[in-house]
């Protein structure tokens, strides 16, 4: 018996609180009226839910501990986790989030001068992670050969994903204006590792967008989230670690800090950071939060400001209790008093700001109303989509009703169909096939990526698998 194995015996019983197996009535989900009739439009434009079919549960009764204490040191990617710990969407959503922002990348390849192109990108690289604050449930592993297609005409674009590899896991995806302006494409390594106290997840893999205008590939790697106070206390979330993104053509580089929390809380969601020429001379100077928006401003005012500053206000140096820090540490990373908004340098430049939150959203996982969005299944759609799709997923769609026993049995039974299907493959020598990307390498880089094969559009969906 190995790990995987192992472990899922050891949680099984948690997550068994109901017999039997019962198909998820997906039309809860949508409410839009009767077959075949169009969702509704609002001056041409299709309107999205702005709303969850069910309130998130609560995970007070839940014992995380009696699950997590066999984890330590592990990499949980690896490990068959409990419902508990979800939030009704699964990994490739999560991924789609990266265009929640897409404005900014239509906005880089409108504009004329290199520089302020890498200024939309790296507002673009930002904003991609902005939805994940306060957001301390885990989406669901995709099962192998899953996908999740979502086209938004409002927005410019389209975007396909596949989960292509199971251990390790590697979600590959693939988007493209529908006005011929970019392409957006790349392979997600996510690394999960458990420290007893909190859970770091490491994205690894390479992002790359493509402006198609200026013939300009710029390329970089999300930064390390953290997610602390697993087991006891409030939980909460940080970013850090450094993100570089690479002007491809012209050898610019933009080059962010996500720092980390600090001592005393004072850097906590912070983004820091500068563009640079390839001789390394700064051309402009960038910061903010991950959690509100980003500003920058020339690299001289930048420094006149900080002087004046300096002289103003000598920095003051506070000393924490020696036994007051002791007695946290043992207990809980206390969740860091949140700062005041970003100072913002006068003659600085909005780059970007992020989107309020809908006013239920923290009954609804405190997901964003483009989240809100992504597993909305509206009438007619399973007729379009692949079976593959996560909309399709009835372990998903039975969390989002709110039948969490139901979500639980669901998980449990896929699960177990794609062990059943790996063992089939290992008895007859059969290697897995992808459908919709293949191996090869990345165009700017040259690193091992997973490239789109095309043609998923095409909606020729005959040799999909039956993974549900």
């Amino acid at each position: 018996m190995n790990g995987d194995e192992e472990f899922f015996d050891a949680v099984t019983e948690a997550n068994q609180r109901v017999a039997g197996v019962t198909r998820v009535d997906t039309s809860k989900s949508n409410g839009i009226g009767k077959v075949g009739e169009r969702p509704p439009q609002e001056n041409g434009i299709q309107k999205h839910r702005t709303s969850l079919p069910a309130p998130m549960f609560t995970r007070n009764d839940f014992s995380v501990w009696s699950i997590l204490k066999r984890c330590i040191g592990l990499e949980l990617s690896k490990i068959t986790m409990p419902i508990a710990f979800n939030e009704p969407l699964s990994f490739l959503q999560r991924i789609t989030e990266y265009m929640e922002h897409v404005h900014l990348v239509h906005r880089a390849s409108c504009q004329p001068q290199p520089l302020e192109r890498m200024q939309c990108v790296a507002a673009f690289a930002v904003s991609a992670v902005a939805s994940q604050w306060e957001r301390t449930g885990k989406p669901f592993n995709p099962l192998l050969g899953e996908t999740y297609e979502l086209i938004r005409e409002d927005l410019g674009f389209r975007f396909i994903s596949e989960q292509v590899s199971h251990h390790p896991p590697v979600s590959a995806f693939y988007s493209e204006g529908l006005h011929q302006d970019f392409l957006f494409h790349g392979s997600i390594y996510p690394k999960l590792k458990f420290w007893g106290k909190s859970v770091e997840a490491e994205p690894r893999g390479t992002i790359t967008l493509e402006l198609l205008r200026h013939n300009e590939a710029y390329t970089w790697s999300n930064p390390t989230c953290c997610v602390h106070n697993v087991i006891i206390g409030k939980l909460w979330i940080e970013q850090y670690g450094t993100v570089e993104i690479l002007n491809h053509r012209t050898g610019d580089k933009c080059v962010l800090h996500f720092k980390p929390c600090g001592l005393f809380g004072t850097e906590l969601h912070k983004v820091e950071g500068h563009i640079q020429d390839k001789n390394k001379r700064k051309l402009f100077i960038i910061y903010g939060k991950w959690t509100e928006g980003l500003w920058g401003i020339d690299p001289a005012a930048y420094e006149s400001f900080r002087k004046q500053e300096r002289r103003g206000d000598p920095l003051r140096r506070a000393k924490l209790d020696d036994g007051a820090e002791k007695a946290d540490s043992d207990v809980v990373d206390a969740a860091p008093e949140a700062q005041e908004t970003v100072q913002v340098i006068p003659g600085s430049k909005l780059l970007w700001r992020v989107n309020t939150r809908p006013p239920n959203s923290a009954q609804m996982y405190n997901f964003t109303s483009f989240t809100v969005s992504l597993n909305e299944l509206q009438t007619g759609m399973e007729k379009i989509l692949a079976p593959t799709d996560c909309r399709l997923r009835p372990d998903i769609r039975g969390m989002e009703n709110g039948n969490m026993d139901l979500a639980s049995q669901e998980k449990e039974r896929l699960e177990e169909k794609q062990r059943e299907a790996r063992r089939e493959r290992a008895k007859e020598q059969a290697e897995w096939q992808t459908r919709w990307f293949r191996q090869g390498r990345n165009p700017h880089t040259g690193t091992p990526d997973w490239l789109y094969a095309g043609g998923y559009f095409e909606r020729d969906f005959s040799g999909c698998p039956d993974i549900y």
